[in-house]
């Protein structure tokens, strides 16, 4: 465990959210910190999405990073390319 620094509106933030869902401010900073990272690894993903991941590792037994790199949301699909008709 280590000390990371954050600004007073973001512990302010904290404080307020953890009051809010009735965490503690270092269970939110977590929170917020994990849903970040998933939002990272997997940005085809929506918040809801997420946490669906979040409650399969849990069920699992596994929260650990190796959990969240595997393939168990559906894949991020790129957009259909549109054919461009060039004018002259």
């Amino acid at each position: 465990m280590g000390i990371v620094k954050i600004s007073d509106l973001m512990h302010d933030n904290l404080r307020t959210a953890s009051d809010a869902l009735s965490r503690s401010i270092n269970a939110q900073a977590e929170h917020w910190m994990r849903i970040g990272m998933l939002s990272e690894l997997h940005p085809g993903l929506c918040h809801g999405d997420i946490c669906q991941l979040m409650m399969r590792a849990k069920q699992a037994g596994d929260q650990s990073l190796a959990f969240f790199t595997q393939e168990l949301a559906p894949p991020v699909t790129a957009a259909p390319k549109v054919a461009r008709r060039v004018v002259r």
